[in-house]
């Protein structure tokens, strides 16, 4: 009896090993944005064109998924070249010794349907901090191109750039402490 349940349990973990799914962004239909307020006057939005996301999950809910993301910071946008320069300078995000910003989530928890908290570990100027963040299920489509499944999440949240000692010369009066976060992203199944 006891070498059939523990035949029993081994043929359930290897099914659930095999039923999860790996998903990862789609960077024509994907978009990781931010703001932050200039002068406490006005916001000054920007985007990383260059990065990567990948979700691995078991439900078709997603309730039970896990999000790695990895930015490339040199790729940051604002439409305007001279603050992007700066931006990427040892005043800010120092791309040279920090060439990628990445997120990797430790947890996701229901707050209605398709919506969550997803937390995880951010790493951004070299400091890892936890931040938790609203997450938005948008649904699964069988794309009419790929004839693959797609899914489109909706990602939004604040995080505080003295948490990672970012850029501490630059005082509340010039930047906002706080960088608003909103991510849009369709994600297509590779397994």
């Amino acid at each position: 009896m006891k070498k059939i349940i523990t035949l029993a349990a081994a043929l359930l973990l290897t099914t659930a090993a095999f039923a999860q799914t790996t998903w990862k962004n789609d960077p024509m239909h994907s978009k990781l944005g931010f703001t932050i307020t200039h002068l406490m006057v006005s916001d000054v939005d920007g985007i990383f064109t260059n990065f990567t996301c990948t979700i691995t999950a078991a439900k078709p809910d997603f309730s039970d998924a896990t999000f790695n993301l990895t930015v490339n910071t040199a790729s940051i946008n604002t439409d305007v070249e001279y603050r992007d320069n700066d931006l990427k300078s040892a005043n800010y995000f120092d791309v040279a010794k920090f060439p990628t910003m990445t997120f990797t989530s430790t947890g996701i928890a229901p707050v209605s349907t398709n919506h969550y908290k997803l937390s995880g570990n951010l790493t951004l100027h070299g400091v890892t901090k936890s931040v938790t963040m609203d997450l938005w299920y948008r649904g699964t489509i069988t794309n009419p191109m790929s004839k693959k499944d797609d899914a489109g999440f909706k990602l939004t949240g604040v995080i505080k750039r003295s948490d990672f000692n970012f850029a501490p010369q630059a005082g509340s009066t010039m930047l906002s402490d706080e960088i608003t976060i909103n991510a849009n992203g369709e994600f297509g199944k590779v397994n």
